[in-house]
């Protein structure tokens, strides 16, 4: 199974975000915000059928989501897509590292440390 992002389910999101992720100096939460500049979704025909629910991060063992999601538009058209993941405990943690292992491999991504 393929590891994808999506806004609108069925359809995956092609842009690769810029990732940057946060944990609490205990370890026992953490934050993810992703920022897409040029969302593929925004090229997308939205409709009651297609609606944007959430940002939905798909892999083999199964679907993280968030609503947490905001949109910037620059002189009336859409820009940035910024959506924010929060993990609430060290399991949640651990299942979101592993989500991004297997995109960053399949997306040739790499981590650069603060």
């Amino acid at each position: 199974m393929k590891t994808v992002i999506q806004f609108i389910k069925g359809i995956e999101e092609t842009t690769i975000p810029i990732i940057n992720i946060t944990r609490s100096t205990d370890g026992s939460t953490g934050t993810a915000t992703f920022t897409f500049e040029n969302a593929s979704l925004f090229y997308k025909t939205v409709s009651p059928e297609r609606e944007i629910t959430g940002m939905f991060l798909i892999d083999k063992e199964g679907i993280l989501s968030t609503r947490d999601i905001n949109a910037r538009f620059v002189q009336g058209k859409p820009k940035t897509l910024q959506a924010t993941y929060i993990m609430r405990n060290a399991e949640a943690w651990d299942r979101f590292m592993r989500f991004m292992e297997r995109y960053s491999n399949e997306n040739n991504l790499t981590f650069k440390r603060a």
